[in-house]
């Protein structure tokens, strides 16, 4: 889920920045940047947001 979360926002920046702003693609840099934090620490804020709002059970949260 968190992965598919984060294909969107990167394919909707990019999509966002051919058509409207270039500067939208700091939003994919940004999402670069937490995946290679989350692949470091092993902690994702998308996680945590996806179970909050109930999107993902706490089982599939710690795995």
């Amino acid at each position: 889920m968190v992965l598919l979360l984060v294909g969107v926002i990167v394919l909707a920046s990019a999509a966002l920045a051919a058509l409207v702003n270039i500067n939208f693609l700091w939003l994919t840099g940004l999402m670069g940047l937490n995946l290679i934090q989350a692949a470091f620490t092993g902690t994702c804020p998308g996680v945590f947001i996806l179970s909050k709002i109930g999107l993902i059970g706490r089982s599939q949260a710690t795995e």
